[in-house]
């Protein structure tokens, strides 16, 4: 069988491991493609490097194919999401200073409630607060726009928020650019290994099943190419399903640490993939559950109801109309395209391609194609659901 190489690009963070482990694994070689990985240095160099056709797919933040759909960003050309990568990752951080002033006041650094978090950082942070995150549109800034805004704190009026690309998040916050930032991992952990800064909150304490990184595709390549489109999704589903057994963790770490990757040591990218984060220069450690999904809990599904969510949240934010951002933002979250690749794999495929988004505080039963699959809790951490539109 004759292999074909696809170009895919990828930013330096462990949610690209579905990438990386389906080259380095032999996932994508089952499938008689080689990716050709390509790493980029911002998500705005990604981001043109897919439009302007220079790879063929990439490891993207979720709301960037729905923020090009609405005609923001000047990315001009349409983007589908073909899959989803990651669900989950992300950690909040804050400078030493800002730390310091968080334990004056009590704070205890608990990491997992959200509204105990925000409201001591809201009253630490002495008037304005900076905001790093990796790019505008991003969950990174969907999901510190929302928690603040839920806390009172009505953002982005209130804050400042700052791009600033992963690799380069530890050198603003010790420049003093950034007061605080959101961001993937392992550029938290590297705050603390720097002695940059101490972190605050994992973003599962926001929402705790919330779309990350997914496989984006330009949509006149996804519908001319299907023939290569399917076997990319279906080698990083098997490489997704490798990273969600703990025994492949070891060797996921080291493949991750390679100078072609994030080139840096696989024992704090292992704090990624285990849940058990080291938090500030006092070695104090947290361990989330569920901090980083591959797999587990339908997490690959491109959900049309989470491009739903994120299109309003955009919209509410930018003056859109919320109706015309919603039916957007559905359409390019591609279920279709997902179904019809996995077809004759054996994965659990949801009957439906839409879903209430934070109905969920324990694991539950959802009706699947085979009968039943199992979905993980999705909570907001404000007690709200998002039901919707009907398609």
């Amino acid at each position: 069988m004759r292999t074909i190489n696809l170009s895919v690009g990828f930013i330096p963070l462990v949610d690209a491991a579905p990438l990386i482990v389906a080259h380095e694994m032999g996932f994508a070689a089952e499938e008689g493609i080689a990716l050709v990985l390509r790493k980029a240095p911002s998500w705005s160099s990604l981001r043109d490097l897919l439009s302007f056709g220079q790879v063929d797919a990439a490891h993207m933040l979720a709301p960037v194919p729905v923020a090009a759909a609405m005609g923001l960003g000047g990315a001009g050309v349409p983007l589908a999401a073909a899959s989803v990568l990651s669900v989950n990752g992300n950690v909040i951080g804050v400078s030493r200073g800002l730390e310091h002033r968080l334990r004056d006041l009590g704070h205890d650094f608990a990491f997992g409630d959200a509204r105990a978090a925000g409201e001591a950082l809201i009253a630490a942070s002495n008037g304005v607060l900076r905001i790093g995150v990796p790019f505008p549109f991003s969950m990174h800034a969907e999901l510190v726009y929302y928690w603040l805004t839920a806390l009172g704190l009505p953002a982005p009026q209130n804050v400042v928020i700052r791009t600033v690309p992963p690799p380069l998040m530890v050198q603003a916050l010790k420049a003093g650019e950034v007061d605080a930032f959101c961001v993937g991992e392992p550029w938290g952990s590297m705050a603390v290994e720097e002695a940059a800064g101490a972190l605050l909150l994992p973003c599962s304490a926001i929402w705790a099943f919330a779309p990350e990184k997914v496989l984006a595709v330009r949509s006149d390549w996804a519908e001319q190419e299907t023939a290569l489109l399917s076997p990319l999704i279906r080698a990083v589903w098997r490489a997704g399903r490798w990273l969600s057994d703990p025994a492949s963790r070891t060797l996921a770490a080291e493949l991750l640490g390679r100078p072609a990757y994030l080139g840096l040591s696989p024992e704090v990218i292992d704090r990624a993939l285990s849940g058990r984060l080291v938090i500030s220069q006092a070695g104090e450690e947290r361990q989330v559950n569920g901090f980083l999904e591959f797999h587990r809990g339908a997490a690959n599904f491109p959900w049309r109801s989470q491009g739903e969510w994120i299109g309003r949240q955009l919209a509410a934010r930018t003056g859109f109309d919320r109706d015309h951002a919603a039916r957007s933002a559905r359409a390019v979250f591609r279920s279709d395209l997902y179904r019809k690749a996995l077809i004759g794999t054996g994965a659990d495929l949801p009957g439906a391609s839409l879903k209430i988004e934070g109905a969920l505080s324990q694991e539950s039963a959802f009706a699947a194609r085979s009968g039943q699959m199992l979905l993980q809790p999705d909570r907001f951490f404000d007690g709200r659901v998002f039901e919707p539109s009907a398609e």
